[in-house]
């Protein structure tokens, strides 16, 4: 009895040996999954665009940088830490992109009309960020309503709307 404790004890501090290649073929590979889920491919469209109008006047400065992630939190429930990463990966699409079709044809096929014009209105709201309005930060608002089919009545009325909204003192 006593030389089984004592063998018992033994057994349990020894290295256990690694099972033969025939054993590890046979035991079933489960490796957890806690990735975060993949980002909603309407939003990663919307930022890239919202990026491109942020660049549009050669720089991405604080405000627009700050401006861009409070929308992304509001506007896409996102976290601070969540709007970062997608920030960085529609970084890596729109240098990748030759164009804005594929995005603006992601956001045709998903967004109904007022989902475009709360999108208009963040682009204005990322133009007036850094208080100035470039030429082609104008041309390429223009120019996505365009693709998203916004007539210029709804461009107006959201650009009014995104001045209205940067006029308003912060609380």
């Amino acid at each position: 009895m006593l030389i089984q404790a004592v063998k018992s004890l033994f057994e349990r501090g020894a290295p256990k040996a690694a099972p033969s290649p025939a054993a590890q073929d046979k035991t079933p590979s489960v490796t957890p999954s806690f990735r975060a889920p993949a980002p909603d491919p309407l939003h990663v469209a919307a930022c890239v665009l919202l990026l491109d109008i942020a660049y549009a006047d050669g720089e991405f400065t604080h405000d627009e940088r700050e401006h861009l992630e409070d929308v992304l939190g509001r506007h896409f429930s996102l976290g601070p830490d969540a709007g970062r990463e997608l920030i960085a990966l529609a970084e890596i699409e729109r240098e990748a992109a030759v164009d804005h079709f594929q995005f603006t044809r992601q956001l045709q096929q998903g967004y109904d009309l007022g989902q475009k014009m709360v999108l208009a209105e963040v682009m204005w709201g990322l133009v007036l960020a850094d208080g100035k309005i470039a030429d082609h930060e104008h041309y390429l608002a223009r120019k996505i309503a365009n693709l998203l089919d916004l007539e210029p009545g709804y461009l107006s009325t959201a650009k009014s709307r995104a001045t209205a909204s940067a006029t308003k003192p912060q609380r």
